[in-house]
């Protein structure tokens, strides 16, 4: 996965790093002018985009495209999936952390970031694979495939779950789903709401600089 990614060096020093994975059929500069728009605001952070690889989705007629993973069948509030293909994503993910771990980024100082599919492998990762120390979570427009049934993390870590309140693509409701799973395990999470559609909006990047902030600099939070 680093191997393809996209690296959008810290205009300082690194002391930190985002991993930001990008939707279905979407690429890794997807979220690379995101990433500028945040450097001043953290130029010690490293923002890594990694690209998924390209295969066909069968919910797409079987056209082949940038996916983290199959998706097989749609239904209200749940999306079947390749699940195979998850954890290979997956274990990819957890490699571009161990390489950023290695590099001599503190763990408690990585963040996963994820939009849509990239934040289903995010969360799945983050909360079911991983379990090791890490900075926090952004859960982007998206929805948990396997938390059903999965067990309490040994791991708790901030998370922000932002979403479009008209989705059309994944429902609120999924993302609200998630958000009320992730609760019931006691993680200091964060919900917040846009009126948007399946994308990202200036407010929400924002936002998402105030977090990031936050999170990296406990000692001047003020809330």
């Amino acid at each position: 996965m680093l191997e393809t990614a996209l690296i959008v060096e810290a205009l300082k020093p690194a002391d930190a790093c985002v991993i930001w994975l990008h939707g279905l059929g979407a690429g890794r500069s997807d979220f690379e002018p995101v990433a500028r728009m945040l450097q001043p605001q953290l130029p010690t952070v490293r923002f890594i985009l990694p690209q998924a690889p390209t295969q066909p989705v069968t919910i797409n007629g079987g056209m082949a495209m940038p996916s983290w993973y199959d998706i097989l069948a749609i239904s209200p509030g749940k999306r079947a999936i390749n699940s195979e293909q998850l954890e290979e994503s997956s274990e990819n993910l957890i490699r571009t952390i161990e390489a950023q771990r290695d590099s001599g980024i503190d763990p408690k100082r990585i963040f996963l970031a994820g939009f849509s599919q990239g934040g289903a492998v995010v969360l799945h990762t983050a909360f079911l694979r991983w379990q090791q120390p890490l900075g926090g979570v952004l859960a982007l427009s998206t929805y948990a495939p396997t938390f059903e049934d999965a067990s309490k993390p040994s791991y708790s870590y901030p998370v922000l779950c932002m979403h479009g309140r008209y989705d059309g693509v994944v429902p609120v409701l999924m993302g609200q789903a998630a958000y009320q799973q992730l609760t019931q395990w006691d993680m200091p999470t964060t919900w917040q709401d846009y009126p948007m559609q399946h994308e990202v909006c200036h407010e929400q990047i924002i936002d998402i600089g105030h977090w990031l902030h936050k999170q990296l600099n406990p000692s001047l939070a003020t809330d």
